[in-house]
């Protein structure tokens, strides 16, 4: 799957290789027929490489969907994709894996979770736009708890779509259903089955014994942050790190900066195994982490880790 994003990424990006060097038809290009319109925007060359990433996802999910049953696809995955052109790093994520940048020892965000929790508001307006998708079994607003029959008619605190507080209403027979999302940290869920909310795949996903799709709920849309190579400068340990939520549930963004700052300093920037012994370290590390946190987690359980370390230096140098 991954060697087709990469792909799909390629081939929309070539498309748009005549934009970016300024062919027929780019923005600012001197073949760029006159403005008919005053409305007419100026689409900048960073929008059109998010562009083509996002489109590539879509054609993705698309070609998952279409080839499932000749290669016997099943469930789904979360993507995070880094792209390197003209100086900048774009970095796609859909789903809870994580990025970030450990620059001069200071941690820099570049991606978001998408979990049921941080996208709430969407899926709760997806089901109120269309409440067939709930199949009469589940209700789009959120309690703080499961809804009683013994409650009916009296006040509870709700949310709803159009809400990031939360206020009252009167419970009515409607809001026994189970909830569209219910749950909290890592035991979130939508439908009581996934607990998260962008990604490729999972077309067949149903609630568990029911005909109800969860993939309408699901999207394949990246968020697409960019980081700009050339606007600072960088030292032999500044590096960009990707990694699957299993790291990130038990290490902190700050815990892996830091073992990032202890560690590379001590070895030959020259060195390419540095970053083989870096991983190998941090692989120890997160395995003692797990048992001194078993206790804590949520869900009782630790998911896989695929971790990738890339280098600034070699990059701008290159």
């Amino acid at each position: 799957a991954s060697k087709l994003l990469q792909h799909h990424i390629l081939e929309q990006t070539l498309t748009r290789a005549a934009s970016l060097r300024g062919g027929v038809g780019a923005p600012g290009s001197p073949s760029t027929p006159p403005t008919r319109f005053f409305t007419e925007k100026k689409i900048p060359h960073e929008c059109l490489i998010i562009g083509a990433i996002e489109s590539a996802f879509k054609e993705m999910d698309l070609q998952i969907e279409r080839e499932r049953t000749v290669y016997n696809i099943s469930g789904g995955c979360t993507a995070l994709v880094v792209v390197y052109l003209l100086g900048k790093l774009y970095v796609a994520n859909a789903g809870d894996s994580r990025a970030i940048i450990i620059r001069n020892g200071e941690v820099i965000p570049m991606s978001s979770e998408f979990t049921p929790e941080t996208e709430r508001q969407r899926l709760q307006y997806l089901a109120y736009m269309q409440p067939h998708l709930l199949g009469n079994e589940f209700t789009h607003l959120e309690f703080p708890r499961r809804v009683q029959r013994k409650e009916v008619g009296k006040r509870m605190l709700y949310r709803d779509f159009n809400m990031t507080g939360w206020a009252y209403k009167t419970i009515e027979e409607d809001d026994l259903k189970f909830p569209l999302i219910y749950g909290e940290g890592k035991k979130a869920r939508v439908m009581a089955t996934i607990g998260v909310t962008r990604g490729l795949g999972d077309h067949d996903l149903k609630v568990h014994d029911s005909n109800i799709y969860i993939k309408p709920f699901l999207s394949s849309s990246p968020e697409v942050r960019v980081y700009d190579l050339l606007q600072y400068e960088h030292g032999p340990d500044d590096v960009l790190i990707l990694a699957t939520d299993g790291l990130w549930d038990v290490l902190l963004n700050e815990e892996v900066a830091e073992a990032v700052t202890n560690f590379l300093p001590n070895c030959d920037p020259d060195d390419p195994h540095r970053f083989v012994l870096f991983r190998d370290i941090s692989s120890f590390s997160m395995e003692v982490r797990q048992q001194d946190r078993f206790s804590d987690r949520l869900d009782g359980k630790f998911d896989s880790v695929s971790f990738s370390l890339i280098l600034f230096h070699s990059t701008v140098v290159s």
